[in-house]
């Protein structure tokens, strides 16, 4: 198989003292995986700029788009999914209503509460623009089979399988 920019970087730490404690395998591993993860963003970022969004606004059509049947939720439910505080979330409602891609209803349940709702634009928008990243999705996972899919997504799914146990352990 030919060397990648990874190999070629272990291949120069390998050099270093013993004392130096660098598993190569390892390093290896995690710089493939932020290599590839700062493509696909990048990819991502690409496709949302095609349809006016930034990846923050995504965060919440895609909850939005998401909450079936209605695809409403309230601003406070969106904030805690998205673990944003209620300022943050606030300025992205107003970005997102200004687009026309989501409305502020009265809350039925409480005459003081807001839902939001995602609008017909807003449901366009997001379908577009998943559809499109799809495709590029597709065509970045083209270099494996579909049984080399499965078995990465295997392996994958146990290292965050492992942080998440960690991360709940920490809490």
């Amino acid at each position: 198989m030919a060397e990648d920019h990874i190999d070629r970087f272990v291949k120069r730490l390998a050099v270093l003292p013993r004392e130096v404690e660098i598993d190569l395998d390892v390093e290896a591993l995690v710089d493939r995986i932020h290599g590839i993860s700062r493509r696909m963003k990048r990819g991502m970022e690409r496709t949302l700029a095609e349809f006016g969004l930034k990846g923050q606004e995504w965060q919440v059509l895609t909850s939005l788009r998401l909450a079936a049947p209605d695809h409403r939720s309230s601003p406070g439910e969106l904030a805690e999914n998205l673990e944003l505080s209620s300022g943050a979330m606030t300025s992205r409602l107003d970005r997102l209503e200004s687009a026309g891609l989501i409305r502020r209803l009265p809350d039925p349940d409480d005459r003081r509460g807001v839902v939001v709702e995602l609008t017909d634009a807003g449901r366009e928008a997001w379908d577009r623009a998943a559809s499109v990243q799809a495709r590029k999705e597709t065509f970045f996972a083209s270099a494996l089979t579909k049984g080399e899919q499965r078995e990465l997504n295997d392996l994958l799914r146990k290292l965050m399988l492992a942080f998440e146990e960690r991360e709940a352990t920490r809490d």
